[in-house]
């Protein structure tokens, strides 16, 4: 074996190694990630879930509205521009 092809040789496992070591890398930064997706879903479902609840024993609010004799009081009359 010459110089050159030990050379290319271990260029070559050089080459392997790091597209190695990236692989690993990546695979790491990934799964963080889904980690991080996953606990903030569980989390954003735990509100949503304590407000449905929430929501379910409280009564609705009862809706105001100005009685008919109200409004004639105020004699609030319409321009026409």
């Amino acid at each position: 074996m010459t110089l050159d092809q030990a050379g290319q040789r271990a260029e070559r496992n050089f080459k392997k190694e790091e597209r190695a070591r990236d692989g690993r890398a990546a695979m790491i930064e990934y799964e963080v990630q889904a980690r991080a997706i996953r606990e903030k879903t569980a989390r954003l479902k735990a509100l949503r879930l304590a407000k449905e609840a929430q929501a379910k024993t409280e009564a609705p609010p009862a809706k105001q509205t100005k009685p008919r004799a109200a409004i004639k009081k105020l004699n609030i009359r319409r321009t026409m521009p």
